[in-house]
């Protein structure tokens, strides 16, 4: 027990001392390089800006900044140079399939411009208010990525008057640019397949309004819907659209509804790949066969939908991404000269679960 004991008390010193190290290395500042390198701190501050410094001291600069693990703050960053080598992305809910996609192009774009990224996730109507207003983080980057939320005309002013880029990425505002698909022409391109196919008692599934986030894309494909089935001399029928939450088990409800009208559709039209993923469960549960018994047409192609056989309307979401980026970084470089709207393009993507009808 004595023996254990004096192992204890020989090692817990070090232990302290390891974890004071990493808190120095990871809180280091600009005057403890300085003390290291034995240099003043105006020596330093012209090293990390690329002032004329002897080939000496720069090397004592660097070598301390490396041992230190030193990152100057964005902010001490702007006062002298006036960039924070920052952006910033406000993103709702990034952890659902079609926003994971965009981020992947949004990272892929920023890391080959030696930017960094801050990413704010709105995850309710309050977060959404903040992050478009007060706490914008404008202030501390170079230039903002709003994808998905459209802002007001309140919020598109402040934007201007604060003379920082901003890009919208799958929104709209007719004051900011944006990158973005046409939700109706995706909306008539889907719809339209399915009347070619020879469906008539076509249904749609998609998102409840929500005034809080101001989503429109389900209210624009269920637009462009609506057009492909008046362009083809088809009345539409209350009865035959659904929506509520987004998400695949809602779908799944909306669905099992439909399928037990006396007359349930002979083909679905749901706004996004993960209701259509709702949609062909409920169908199989239902022992509806797809497609003999009910075609299926979703939006976005995501990941998943050609394992599935999934037919669907193809929007680049990856690569649109990374064109916000461009978009963004062309903004913060003054070398912008494209549309102040850039379209998308839209591909009807065929596979396994739409057919003629019986």
């Amino acid at each position: 027990m004595t023996a254990t004991r004096r192992e204890t008390h020989r090692t817990w010193p070090a232990l302290e001392q390891s974890r004071y190290v990493e808190n120095r290395r990871s809180a280091a500042t600009i005057a403890d390089v300085a003390s290291q390198a034995g240099v003043g701190a105006s020596t330093v501050s012209r090293v990390l800006n690329g002032g004329q410094v002897s080939g000496r001291a720069r090397a004592r600069v660097t070598a301390a900044i490396d041992d230190l693990g030193y990152r100057p703050r964005a902010s001490a960053r702007a006062l002298v140079t006036g960039s924070t080598g920052t952006l910033a992305l406000v993103v709702p809910f990034f952890t659902h399939p079609s926003a994971v996609e965009r981020l992947r192009g949004v990272l892929a774009a920023v890391d080959q411009a030696d930017y960094e990224l801050v990413v704010c996730n709105v995850g309710t109507p309050a977060q959404r208010d903040e992050y478009l207003g007060r706490r914008s983080p404008l202030d501390r980057s170079d230039g903002l990525l709003i994808q998905s939320l459209a802002p007001t005309d309140e919020e598109a002013d402040a934007f201007l008057r604060a003379g920082s880029p901003v890009v919208l990425l799958d929104a709209f505002h007719p004051r900011l640019p944006s990158v973005l698909a046409d939700d109706v022409a995706g909306g008539m391109l889907a719809t339209r397949h399915l009347i070619e196919l020879g469906h008539e008692r076509i249904a749609f599934i998609g998102d409840r309004p929500d005034p809080g986030f101001g989503f429109v894309a389900s209210d624009r494909r269920r637009d462009g819907y609506r057009r492909a089935l008046q362009e083809a001399g088809i009345a539409g029928r209350p009865d035959l659209e659904r929506e509520g939450p987004h998400g695949r088990l809602v779908a799944h409800r909306l669905t099992r509804e439909l399928l037990c009208l006396p007359e349930p559709p002979t083909a679905v039209f749901a706004a996004s790949d993960t209701q259509a993923l709702g949609v062909l469960e409920a169908a199989n549960a239902e022992g509806f066969s797809v497609p003999d018994d009910l075609s299926l047409v979703g939006f976005d192609d995501l990941e998943v939908a050609p394992y599935v056989g999934l037919t669907t309307v193809h929007q680049p979401l990856e690569d649109s991404g990374r064109q916000g980026i461009e978009r963004l970084l062309a903004l913060v470089h003054h070398e912008d000269g494209r549309p102040h709207e850039e379209r998308l393009e839209l591909e009807l993507r065929v596979r396994r679960t739409t057919a003629p009808p019986r």
